[in-house]
């Protein structure tokens, strides 16, 4: 996880502890988690475009 020990995890955590408070950190968490898996699906569809047009362009390339 990048160079944060866990310290500075715990540190953070508290600090978003005391400024959003405990009942919207859930909901906080739930649109980071929605928002992470949106960002790697997207990712992986643009990494499969390229690789598909690689592949047809190797292709058409033989011909």
């Amino acid at each position: 996880m990048g160079n944060l020990g866990l310290t500075e995890i715990l540190l953070i955590g508290v600090v978003l502890l005391l400024f959003f408070g405990p009942s919207r950190l859930p909901e906080l968490g739930k649109a980071l988690g929605k928002g992470i898996q949106e960002f790697k699906k997207a990712s992986r569809e643009i990494t499969d475009s390229v690789k598909d047009d690689v592949k047809e362009g190797s292709e058409a390339g033989k011909k």
